[in-house]
């Protein structure tokens, strides 16, 4: 292999080396707890919406959540709508 050649690809190999592990990788990580966290949902959870809605986990099934607000209104989101949960205690 020419010399040349592989000193020219070596500052390439190094920026997407530098890009997967700055960029792709946290992300990735950072998806997989999101899943994890959807997937643990439990009836009486505090959470937030990527909307910004906050309410209590009223009832919940394989694809969507119901949730509870304040004022005892239900709605029914997917479970991917979910941000974050606030609360992890049970009712």
């Amino acid at each position: 292999m020419d010399p040349n050649l592989l000193s020219g690809l070596l500052p390439i190999v190094l920026m997407i080396a530098v890009f997967y592990f700055i960029l792709i990788r946290p992300q990735q990580k950072r998806q997989k707890q999101v899943r994890q966290m959807q997937a643990d949902l439990q009836k009486g959870n505090k959470i937030v919406t990527i909307g910004g809605m906050h309410g209590t986990v009223h009832a919940l099934d394989e694809l969507t959540v119901v949730l509870q607000t304040e004022d005892g209104t239900k709605l029914t989101y997917d479970r991917s709508a979910v941000r974050e949960v606030k609360d992890q205690t049970s009712n």
